[in-house]
């Protein structure tokens, strides 16, 4: 007897079916797996998140203390390059009446023709009184290197309260988002 060709189609539709519905179950569970790790990863980096928006409010509040230690640092500076001015004009001061120890040298040395006794401590006088001019002229030029490099710290300070200022700026961008 001869097999129904009908019976070869609705068997092989038949495996058709099955296999396919294997497929699908087997895809159906892949995509559950799928689900569950991308809510994993995705519960971390909410996680992570929020950990570097409190990271980013405390580097804000860190960079702002920073810069208002920058500005207090800068005003600081400013009061003692006044100062050092002062002192500056001071010793310049010194330095002139210093000067006027070389005519009370020559008056020494009139007094010494006429008192030949006090000449031996007049001559030693003169001499300290030399080096003490030369001293001071080197106490001088120290005074006013001090100053200058008062002054360039004083600006070297204001670069860095700016640069600090600058890189505190996202940060105060922030803030308002931050919680």
């Amino acid at each position: 007897m001869a097999e129904d060709p009908r019976r070869v189609i609705i068997e092989v539709f038949a495996r058709l079916g099955r296999e396919t519905q294997i497929h699908l179950d087997e895809r159906h569970r892949h995509f559950r797996i799928t689900d569950a790790v991308i809510i994993g990863i995705s519960v971390l980096l909410t996680i992570v998140a929020i950990f570097n928006v409190y990271y980013v409010h405390i580097l804000y509040q860190d960079m702002s203390g920073i810069v208002s230690s920058m500005d207090s640092m800068h005003s600081n500076l400013q009061h003692v390059r006044g100062n050092m001015t002062s002192i500056t004009g001071t010793v310049d001061s010194f330095e002139q009446h210093m000067q006027n120890m070389d005519s009370i040298n020559g008056h020494m040395s009139s007094l010494a023709e006429t008192m030949p006794v006090v000449r031996g401590n007049m001559n030693a006088i003169s001499g300290s009184v030399g080096s003490i001019n030369a001293d001071m002229r080197t106490l001088g030029g120290g005074m006013t290197t001090i100053e200058q490099r008062f002054g360039h710290m004083t600006g070297s300070v204001a670069v860095m309260r700016e640069n600090v200022r600058q890189i505190s700026g996202p940060m105060g961008f922030m803030n308002p988002m931050l919680p």
